[in-house]
């Protein structure tokens, strides 16, 4: 494992857990740092010999929702725009 530099660790700590965009400047490559504990929940949808389970899937989906303010009172407008049907 390697050491960030402080500039890398000053970007990370000012992200409040959000991932960071890098760029090689030499060859315009683009790289996401993530946090080891957010790595751990998505792994499982990028190596098959983890996969993510159906429970998984939807706690991530989930959580996911809840990051983009789906839990906010204005968006039960929504659930009256296309009513279920009642069975």
């Amino acid at each position: 494992m390697i050491s960030m530099p402080k500039e890398l660790q000053q970007a990370v700590r000012a992200s409040q857990g959000k991932p960071v965009r890098l760029a090689d400047p030499e060859t315009n490559a683009e790289y996401v740092v993530l946090s080891a504990e957010v790595f751990k929940q998505i792994q499982g949808l990028f190596y098959a010999d983890n996969p993510v389970t159906k429970d998984e899937q939807r706690n991530l989906l989930i959580k996911a929702g809840l990051r983009a303010g789906w839990d906010d009172p204005e968006m039960d407008i929504y659930n009256d725009l296309a009513p279920r049907s009642k069975s």
